[in-house]
């Protein structure tokens, strides 16, 4: 059997739901085991036991979020060198762009020699204003299948030996 970490932070509830609409698409799959970790609750054993991730942040300040950063800190020299190849994708909330934390994550994984299946799927909320920014969001069902989507696509590939 082969297992799927999908890693995510979510201060106000975007990001979450993206995840767990991965998770869902991804459990599909029988033959794929699903990991659904937060940032805090991920650690290197985890990273290792995974032929395939799914990482998932807000876009904070142009950035990927610290507490996803401090699990790709915690986690890079257990992984280094020892995950080459595998294959992961990204999902981003952001109010505005989500390429930073794109691009971010994708130095990330290329010093962990991942591999991309897909480009980011990165969902804007608009969320401009402080409320707006600080309110817990709600992703529509057509953003949550796009999710759902992306995590059934690299459960199937890694139970076809595709990736």
């Amino acid at each position: 059997m082969k297992a799927l970490l999908i890693v995510y932070h979510s201060l106000t509830g975007g990001t979450r739901q993206m995840a767990e609409a991965a998770a869902g698409g991804a459990r599909t799959e029988p033959d794929v085991d699903v990991r659904l970790l937060t940032a805090p609750e991920a650690d290197g054993a985890a990273v290792l036991a995974a032929d395939g991730y799914i990482f998932a942040t807000p876009e904070n300040l142009a950035a990927v979020a610290g507490k996803m950063k401090d699990f790709f800190d915690r986690t890079y020299y257990a992984a280094l060198d020892r995950i080459n190849g595998r294959p992961y994708a990204t999902l981003i909330c952001a109010g505005s762009g989500g390429q930073n934390a794109a691009r971010q994550i994708a130095r990330i994984a290329t010093g962990w020699r991942l591999r991309a299946i897909a480009e980011p799927l990165i969902l804007c909320t608009h969320a401009q204003t402080p409320g707006a920014i600080l309110a817990s969001k709600h992703i529509g069902a057509a953003d949550l299948k796009r999710c759902a989507e992306l995590g059934t696509a690299l459960a199937a590939g890694l139970a076809a030996g595709i990736f």
